[in-house]
Order: C-alpha cells, then sequence, then structure tokens
C-alpha cells in the first residue's frame, strides 16, 4: 500500500504567542491536526480486526460455522475491498500488484479450509496499510504547521505616514512593514531603520539572536527582539525562506527514490511465476481428463508452499526486533524499509546546533581584566545582576552559570536595556554596563579588554564586555555546548562507514569550527541556509554516496527528506523535523546513533540467514508438491514451521545484548 503526502501551499498561516511580550501580532489560523480515524485507511483497518477479534474465539470456542463464518467474510471484505480494488486497477496497468496477491492468497487460504489464516493475514495487511497512512497524513500535518510561522498579518506603512493593517499573503515587493518588538517578521526583506536582535533559529539553526540594522536581511517567520524595526520586503510571500522550506520537503518527499525491503526487489518476478505455476498445475492436468478435486487441492497446496509469505516472515522478525530494541534503548525508527536503509549508509551529514550541542549558549569562559580588582566570582556576580531583569538567552546564559557557581545574586535598580548593545543596571551602588565589545569599547580599540574579546571571538565564542562605573571589568566568553559523547559517536560514525562526518550548518564559520575541532570533524560548511543543506547532501548522493542526515530545527527538515535516510534529535526537535525524519532519538544521546546503525547492519545479516532458510523449505516443499504427493497437512506444517524457525532467529535481536553488541561494536 502506498500514501500520497499532499502538503499545503503557502502563504498562509497564524502566529504563536509572542515569547517577548506576551501579545499576537496577528490572528492566528485554525490549524487541522489529521485524526486517526479521519483516514479511510484506520476506518477500515480498524473494523477488519475488531471484527476479527470478535470472530476468533468463537471459532477457537468450537461455535457452529454459521456463527463465525459470516463475520469472518466481513473480515474479508473490510480489510481487503480497497487493497483488492487497487490491485485489479494496477492489473490494467499490466502490473501484478502486491496488494492483489495478499488477498488472492487469503482467498485461496479460505477456498482450502484455512479461514483463520487467511483472515490473520488480511487484518496484518490492512493494518500496515493504515499506519503507512497515519504517517503520511502526520507529516503533511507538520508541515502545515509550518506555515503557522508566518504571521498572518502585517502593518505596512503607507506614503502619507500611516499605518495598515494587511494580510502578510498580501505584501508586494518594496513595502515597508513595521515590526514591533516582540513581533514575527511578515516577509523576506531587509532592514531599512532601526535595530534589533532577531531569533532566526528556525531558518539559520543559529543559537543566539543575531543583532539586525539598517542594510542587514531578515526572514518572514523569525522572531524580532525588543526594538522596533522598518523592514523593505524583497521577495514575494509565495517566494520567502519559510514558503520554500515547505516546497522542497514537498519536493524531496516526492522525488525521493521508492525504498523496498530486500525481498520486495524480486517480488513481481516471483509473484508472477507463482501465479503462472499455479494456473499451469490447476489447468494442464484438467485439460488431460485429471478430476477436478484432487487438481485443485494439488494447486491449492503449492500455493501455499510456493507463498512467499515465509519469506517476507523472514525479512520482518528481525527488522522489527531490532525496531523494537531500539525503541527501549531511546531511538524510534519508523518502519522496517528505514530499519534496513539505515544499515545502507555509507556518509553522515550532520546539524550542529541542538545535534552536536545542546543548543543552549552557556558562560566558556570568564576573564576578569587585573585593573579591575575583581575575582572571576565578584565579576560573574556584577554581570549576573546586570542581567537579571532581561530576556535575551546571553543574559539567561549569565545568570544560570552564577547560580551554578552557587552566588547570590543581589538586586539592582536602574535597569535599562539597549537592543544591540546591552543593558545597564544599578548593583550595590555600582553603575554596572554587560553587553557588545564593540558597542561599549567604542572608540577604545587598544583598551586591553578588546584584545580579550577578539580573543574569545576567535576562538568560537561570544563575547561579552562587563563594565563597573564606566571602566572596562572584564570578558565573558559565551558558546554552545558540545553534548556529552558527541566526539565519540563521531568517530565511531567515522569508523561504521568509512568515511568522517560532514557538519552542515546556518551558524557563523568561527563558531562552527571551533565545534568541529572539539568533535573531530574536517570538513565544515558553515552559513548554510536550508536549501544549501539540501544542495550539500544531493551533492554527496551524487557522488555515490548513502547519505545519513542529523538535524533537529525546521531549516533541517528538507536535508532530513531529501537524504537517505534522516534521524532526527527528539527533545528539542521541531514537530516538521521530528515528522519528516526517519527516525527520532528519543534523549537526544548522539551515541545511539553509530548504535542503531550497526544494530540495522545485524538485522540485515540476519535477514540474509533467514532467506537461506526460508528458501530452503520453500524449494524442497515445491519440489516435493511437484514430483510426489504432498500431503496439504504436511505441506501447511512445512511451511508454517519454517516461518517458526526464521521467526525465532529474527528475535533474537530482541535481546539487550544485542544492543550492547552493537554499542560496543559500533567503531569497529
Amino acid at each position: 500500500m502506498t500514501s500520497t503526502l499532499t502538503l499545503p501551499q503557502p502563504p498562509a498561516g497564524g502566529t504563536p504567542t509572542s515569547p517577548v511580550t506576551g501579545s499576537s501580532p496577528g490572528p492566528v489560523a485554525p490549524r487541522h491536526r489529521t485524526r486517526i480515524f479521519d483516514l479511510p485507511e484506520t476506518r477500515w483497518a480498524a473494523a477488519a480486526l475488531l471484527l476479527f477479534l470478535v470472530t476468533l474465539p468463537l471459532q477457537l470456542t468450537g461455535a457452529p460455522a454459521w456463527a463465525w463464518g459470516p463475520l469472518y467474510a466481513l473480515t474479508y471484505v473490510c480489510g481487503g475491498w480497497e487493497p483488492g480494488w487497487a490491485g485489479l486497477q494496477a492489473l490494467r496497468e499490466k502490473t501484478l500488484d502486491v496488494d492483489l496477491l495478499m488477498v488472492v492468497a487469503a482467498i485461496g487460504a479460505a477456498a482450502i479450509g484455512q479461514v483463520l489464516d487467511g483472515a490473520l493475514l488480511i487484518v496484518i495487511f490492512a493494518t500496515s496499510g493504515a499506519l503507512e497512512a497515519i504517517a503520511t497524513a502526520r507529516t503533511a500535518d507538520s508541515v502545515r504547521g509550518l506555515l503557522d510561522l508566518a504571521p498572518a498579518t502585517a502593518t505596512r506603512l503607507m506614503d502619507d505616514g500611516g499605518e495598515e493593517t494587511v494580510p502578510s499573503s498580501g505584501l508586494r515587493v518594496g513595502d515597508i512593514v513595521l515590526v514591533r518588538p516582540g513581533e514575527r517578521i511578515g516577509a523576506d526583506g531587509r532592514v531599512v531603520d532601526g535595530a534589533s536582535e532577531v531569533d532566526q533559529s528556525t531558518i539559520t539553526g543559529e543559537p543566539l539572536p543575531v543583532m539586525k540594522e539598517a542594510g542587514d536581511e531578515v526572514f518572514a517567520g523569525t522572531l524580532n527582539g525588543t526594538g522596533a524595526l522598518r523592514v523593505k520586503a524583497e521577495r514575494d510571500p509565495s517566494d520567502s525562506v519559510i514558503a520554500r522550506i515547505v516546497a522542497m520537503v514537498e519536493e524531496a518527499s516526492r522525488t525521493k527514490a521508492p525504498t523496498q525491503l530486500f525481498i520486495e526487489k524480486v517480488e513481481q518476478r516471483y509473484s508472477m511465476g507463482m501465479v503462472a505455476a499455479t494456473v499451469a498445475l490447476f489447468a494442464l492436468p484438467l485439460f488431460f481428463g485429471a478430476a477436478l478435486q484432487p487438481t485443485l487441492l494439488r494447486a491449492m497446496t503449492f500455493m501455499i508452499v510456493a507463498s512467499p509469505c515465509a519469506v517476507v516472515l523472514a525479512t520482518m522478525p528481525p527488522l522489527l526486533s531490532a525496531i523494537a530494541n531500539a525503541g527501549r534503548h531511546g531511538v524510534l525508527v519508523k518502519s522496517a524499509v528505514v530499519m534496513e536503509r539505515l544499515g545502507q549508509i555509507d556518509a553522515v551529514a550532520l546539524d550542529k546546533t541542538g545535534t552536536l550541542t545542546e543548543g543552549t549558549p552557556r558562560v566558556t569562559d570568564i576573564r576578569p581584566l587585573p585593573a579591575s580588582g575583581l575575582d572571576e566570582d565578584a565579576l560573574l556576580t556584577l554581570a549576573s545582576a546586570a542581567e537579571h531583569p532581561s530576556e535575551h538567552p546571553l543574559a539567561r546564559a549569565v545568570v544560570d552559570a552564577a547560580r551554578t557557581r552557587g552566588l547570590a545574586i543581589p538586586l539592582v535598580t536602574d535597569f535599562a536595556s539597549a537592543p544591540g548593545i546591552g543593558v545597564t543596571a544599578t548593583v550595590e551602588g555600582k553603575a554596572v554596563a554587560v553587553g557588545s565589545p564593540a558597542r561599549l569599547l567604542n572608540g577604545r580599540e587598544e583598551h586591553p579588554a578588546a584584545g580579550l574579546a577578539a580573543e574569545l571571538e576567535r576562538a568560537g565564542r561570544t563575547a561579552v564586555l562587563i563594565e563597573v562605573n564606566g571602566a572596562p571589568a572584564g570578558v565573558l566568553g559565551i558558546a554552545d555546548r558540545l553534548r556529552d559523547e558527541a566526539a565519540a559517536a563521531v568517530t565511531e560514525l567515522a569508523a561504521l562507514t568509512g568515511a568522517p562526518p560532514v557538519l552542515v550548518t546556518g551558524d557563523n564559520i568561527r563558531a562552527a569550527t571551533r565545534l568541529a575541532e572539539e568533535a573531530g570533524i574536517g570538513d565544515v560548511r558553515a552559513g548554510l541556509l536550508p536549501q544549501d543543506k539540501v544542495a550539500a547532501v544531493r551533492e554527496m548522493a551524487r557522488a555515490g554516496r548513502k547519505v545519513l542526515m542529523v538535524g533537529d530545527g525546521v531549516n533541517d527538515a528538507p536535508a532530513l527528506a531529501a537524504a537517505h535516510t534522516g534521524i532526527a534529535m527528539g527533545r528539542a526537535g521541531s514537530d516538521l523535523a521530528l515528522e519528516t525524519a526517519d527516525a527520532v532519538v528519543v534523549r537526544d544521546e548522539p551515541a545511539t546513533i553509530p548504535a542503531v546503525v550497526a544494530l540495522s547492519r545485524r538485522a540485515r545479516r540476519l535477514v540474509v540467514q533467514n532467506l537461506v532458510i526460508a528458501s530452503v523449505f520453500i524449494t524442497g516443499l515445491v519440489v516435493w508438491d511437484l514430483l510426489g504427493t504432498l500431503p496439504l497437512p504436511l505441506g501447511v506444517a512445512g511451511h508454517e514451521g519454517s516461518t517458526v524457525i526464521v521467526g525465532l532467529n529474527g528475535l533474537r535481536l530482541l535481546a539487550d545484548t544485542a544492543w550492547r553488541r552493537a554499542r560496543t561494536g559500533a567503531g569497529r
């Protein structure tokens, strides 16, 4: 069964409540999330399952056939009519669809008395199709939610100096838009007046707000800080970066090569051969005068023992067991196809913020100037007190650092904040300023504090200057922190794939390079917009690589969709990234990524083992039925016996020892 992903078209959407002001700059468009039973596939699968669960006890407890027979028939109808109809339509295109074969196999089982087996096959098949439809609908919902990032309305400035509220979708290139503090920007454009810090993490993945002033580019859907901006629209709303992210996810989902389980690669030829052989085994003896009943019995026995069900089950238990094991250890793999694909990857592209790093800025350096007479704790106390009333992410990092050290944070008076410059306050009778070194040291570039700030910035830190009574007292270095085990995970992924991972990030080159050095990555591609990340992934794919993309944000979603396999970090991951990705690391533990790849490769090895076992059984039973007289009960027992054997072999991956082996062997 296949489902088609239909994504919404931009521009539209509402605006979340501003985390800065608590207000909403525009009406929020209603967001519809598909419910499970909105989907016809789910309704029919649920009906088939319910009927089966009601009917099975009746049969097993010895109720007369008239009591359970019609219920089984309804089970067949509910679970099989849609795939059966789809298969008949495929026949018109001269394609033998596996959907139709599964329905025919179920009916064939019922024809020779195996009603329960056929009903179970129908229920499993219908449930699988419903799960695929649900996954597809959830992805479309998440993309639709992405459009909510762009405000529904914007404040357009008129030629006479007045203001008018207009739909964001009605903005045109050249319009001047007023963006007040705490509002989301309504259009891609350039600042013509004002200064403010803008949180553009949804677009670039940068963990810290970026200072914007006249001449700087801004993006629709990004969140303005505490200053007012006048923005000149430079792109039509339908061509904004947010709209292009939606289009790229849609395109990648549509054009991504169809993936199949290993056994499905020969499915068409095998199915055609099995159907042709069954028909010949039934028709030819009748042509030469054989009796109908024994001929039909032989043909149905052949159809059962030659059925690919055992081979399919030989494939599924190892993959499903690996999925269950990975899930217990914090990695949700969305399907058996994904689990198989994970073992095929031979190149890795990693996002930075929220993937290799925690995504939260932290104080890494405290550098008091000797002339200030302050030690590290005293400098941090003054800085944290001045920053305490501020909502800026850097302010929170400074306050968290003081609390981590157990410092008491004094109360302040005369607090003031200037966008792009910093904050000022009176702390215990001292005038304290905390902010940008370039702004606070204006005209004093030779001061030792300027050299200290430049040193920290060269190391990839964000430098924050502290002044006390107008004199520089010290500098803080702030940076995102590498996740625990991230460096080890990079090493293990390099060993598994035979090539070092690539860092693809929207952050600046200095921060990206510093982080890459800590993680052990040599190939750094920084300053990338979402379309640039997609281009990087496709460039690797054109070189013949099967790329694993790991990310967490809205800006990573197109690359996750375009990659051979995508993994999202779960805790901080956006809805779109989580739905677009093929797997999710629930607890944001980088070490589980190479482990699940290693587990997938072991599952693939067990699949090969099981295929050999199943093929031996099927070949033996088919030869017996063709050259001799294979009793139907023995044929069923042999067929089911092979299924049990390969199933038990695949279930070995359920054990915790399988995960431990994957963790310890990932780097080998």
